[in-house]
């Protein structure tokens, strides 16, 4: 079943990934989908949950309040008339991610063929540089809302917030050191020094089977938490340390 509620106290994506987090945590809760612009919040549950519940999940931040619910149930398809399982098809889904992959990897293609043959150190790098100045690109739209959802699962950022500030800038700092290939033994060490340490909170919200959402493209694109996100901090710290293996 699903209610729509009222909270108030959302000015940003940062508020709503939180309170989206937030609402999550209570058992029973299956999705939330918040409406920022609208100031509410669809919660679909397995059982009926008091509205006293779901408030008190939000009682640490007492900025936002959530009030009433709609009688009845939500027709069970979007706002476009689509169902569940289209909208949440892995494909749409993760279509942001795939294009954007799928664009690097052209370009890295295109560089990599362009000496008298194919050069996999070029590719790599070229990839590595356009995957960082991409990502960071995202993060940077809204770096505040970046930094929130970063913190509800990094190891580091949840005790220190501020770096998810500092992160977004590592990454283009790493895409302007790869596509200059500036310092490529430090370069590379680095890289996988940083993205080992990032993708520990992302293992740990897969198998805790946490409904966060990712903020690998900052607060633009509302993509879950899953193994597609394992599977990308795998790639750069492989890419990173295969590099790094032909420098030395």
């Amino acid at each position: 079943m699903r209610h729509t509620y009222t909270v108030s106290g959302m000015t940003c994506d940062g508020c709503s990934a939180k309170v989206s987090f937030l609402l999550k945590k209570v058992p029973g809760v299956a999705d939330v989908a918040i409406d920022l612009e609208k100031g509410t919040a669809d919660v679909t549950m397995d059982d009926h949950i008091p509205t006293p519940i779901l408030q008190d999940a939000l009682k640490d931040h007492p900025k936002y309040q959530l009030t009433g619910h709609e009688h009845g149930h939500k027709p069970n398809v979007d706002v476009f008339g689509n169902p569940p399982e289209e909208v949440k098809s892995w494909v749409v889904t993760y279509k942001p991610i795939l294009l954007l992959f799928g664009y690097i990897t052209v370009v890295s293609l295109i560089a990599g063929y362009s000496t008298e043959s194919f050069s996999l150190m070029l590719f790599m790098r070229i990839f590595m540089a356009g995957f960082f100045l991409a990502f960071s690109f995202f993060k940077m739209l809204n770096l505040k809302a970046f930094a929130e959802s970063y913190a509800m699962y990094d190891v580091v950022a949840m005790k220190f917030p501020a770096w998810g500030y500092v992160y977004a800038f590592i990454e283009l700092a790493l895409g302007i050191a790869f596509a200059l290939d500036l310092e490529p033994l430090f370069t590379n060490a680095f890289t996988a020094v940083v993205m080992s340490v990032s993708l520990i909170g992302v293992l740990q919200s897969v198998l805790n089977k946490k409904k966060i959402q990712c903020a690998c493209l900052g607060a633009v694109f509302n993509l879950p938490m899953s193994t597609v996100t394992i599977i990308e901090d795998g790639l750069m710290i492989a890419m990173s340390l295969g590099m790094l293996a032909m420098y030395i």
